[in-house]
């Protein structure tokens, strides 16, 4: 895909199921994105050197999911200067909670925005990328202007 803004990541296939939520919503938005998976653990230089060629390639977000130990979006962000925002996911016990503390405990300047954990997070992490992306392109906060007044009017004629 042509003019890619946002990167997503994932530590395995199997949290596709997730992601996918992510990617409908950019879909929806028409923002360009890319699709990998890489492990920080197990493609630990393969997701290094991928991390630090997203801004020479134009890419202004990434946004990585993961499980367990959510490792993830600490390694992307040790080796990027762009956003990270990860989403948690319940893959290995503890609903998820241990991939949520993972997620948002990092050290000082090591920063990584977190959203919810599994699919209302996965969604939530697409809106705030598109709400980063919006800073800088009238159409993209219009988009959202458009979505904010569709939300609140399927809530008021419920």
């Amino acid at each position: 895909m042509d003019n890619i803004q946002v990167a997503l990541m994932m530590g395995s296939r199997n949290d596709m199921a997730v992601v996918d939520e992510t990617v409908k919503v950019l879909k929806d938005f028409g923002v360009g994105h890319e699709v990998k998976v890489l492990s920080a653990h197990r493609t630990p230089k393969q997701t290094a050197a991928y991390a630090e060629g997203l801004a020479a390639r134009g890419v202004k977000v990434v946004i990585c999911a993961a499980g367990g130990s959510a490792a993830l979006s600490g390694v992307v962000a040790a080796h990027t200067q762009l956003p990270v925002i990860g989403i948690p996911l319940d893959s290995m016990g503890f609903n998820g909670l241990d991939a949520l503390l993972s997620t948002i405990q990092m050290p000082p300047g090591v920063p990584v925005a977190g959203v919810g954990i599994g699919k209302p997070g996965a969604k939530n992490a697409a809106l705030v990328a598109i709400r980063i992306l919006a800073l800088s392109d009238m159409g993209l906060l219009k988009k959202l202007d458009e979505h904010t007044r569709d939300q609140a009017e399927k809530v008021l004629n419920s």
